[in-house]
């Protein structure tokens, strides 16, 4: 792990419509990490977040930036990414960075980056929100976002 998550204060933001969306692989794992950042909306007054889901974690950067050419006002996006024996796993980890980053300044809204990168699952689970698990990389995403238009 890297580290104990910093306590941030939880805004009330109860009048914003917030988007999680997930990757459709692992759904063990990325149904933990939707839970995870429902729940962290929900304990800033975001009683129903849309929840949708995507094929894979690559599609994530498009359809955040579909969500909020709706009119969605903050999005968290979950996945998980597992190495393998090719250099598809560098590739896609970039893509999907870039993509995010890409969203974010180009629509000035904030993503939650929830997408875990792992070596195995074992690392996944310990990160995901699970029971046993270590963090919740879901609601820490959600609180993440929700920070960034605490302070705009």
């Amino acid at each position: 792990m890297a580290g104990q998550a910093p306590q941030i204060s939880i805004p009330q933001l109860p009048h914003l419509k917030a988007v999680v969306i997930t990757a459709a692989w692992h759904p063990e794992i990325c149904d933990a990490l939707v839970a995870g950042a429902v729940r962290g909306f929900q304990a800033a007054g975001i009683s129903n977040p849309t929840t949708r889901m995507v094929a894979g974690s690559f599609e994530l950067p498009l359809a955040a930036q579909l969500a909020f050419d709706e009119g969605f006002d903050v999005a968290v996006i979950v996945g998980l990414v597992l190495r393998g024996e090719t250099p598809h796993f560098d590739y896609v980890c970039q893509g999907v960075t870039q993509g995010v980053m890409d969203v974010c300044l180009s629509r000035s809204k904030p993503i939650g980056f929830g997408v875990l990168m792992c070596d195995n699952l074992e690392q996944a689970t310990a990160r995901a929100g699970l029971p046993g698990s270590k963090e919740d990389k879901g609601y820490d995403s959600a609180l993440a976002a929700l920070s960034v238009i605490n302070k705009a």
